[in-house]
């Protein structure tokens, strides 16, 4: 079975604009993230800071920037680079907060991720993938092509 997107989505802005805010969101983290830790060694655990109510260390700070600014990008373009990006980054956020939450109590959670790192991941991701769901864009003939294919889909099943 196929995922069939809609296209045109009348909601679409509302939808760039959560996952804008969540690529600006990662990008004054990282920033304040990475100027809070400055001096700490790159991929330390114990000295940690904790910024905007999460843990992060230089390593954290920077991924986040460039997450930010990825995410942010892409949204502020549009078009169907935003859902791409926004797909590609809500599945990553997920797989970054399952390995995050499994790492977390050992030597290899070397973004010093806390509970609340792993929360606020999956959240993001979650909106990141929900956007993704109704971001697409397309000519007048794709989206009434992708609604009469969804609709005899529906009328098959």
């Amino acid at each position: 079975m196929a995922a069939h997107f809609p296209i045109n989505h009348p909601l679409r802005p509302l939808y760039r604009v959560l996952s804008a805010l969540a690529g600006l969101y990662m990008l004054v983290f990282g920033v304040a993230g990475f100027i809070a830790t400055s001096g700490a060694d790159f991929f330390t655990r114990d000295e940690a800071e904790w910024v905007l109510g999460l843990r992060t260390n230089p390593a954290f700070s920077l991924l986040s920037i460039v997450a930010g600014v990825v995410v942010l990008g892409a949204n502020i373009i549009g078009r169907n680079l935003a859902h791409q990006i926004n797909q590609l980054a809500g599945v990553v956020l997920t797989i970054v907060g399952m390995a995050s939450l499994a790492l977390m109590q050992t030597e290899a959670n070397i973004f010093a991720f806390s509970m609340v790192n792993v929360i606020v991941t999956f959240i993001l991701g979650g909106i990141m993938g929900v956007a993704s769901l109704y971001d697409r864009v397309g000519s007048a003939n794709a989206a009434s092509a992708e609604e009469a294919h969804r609709h005899s889909a529906r009328v098959a099943a």
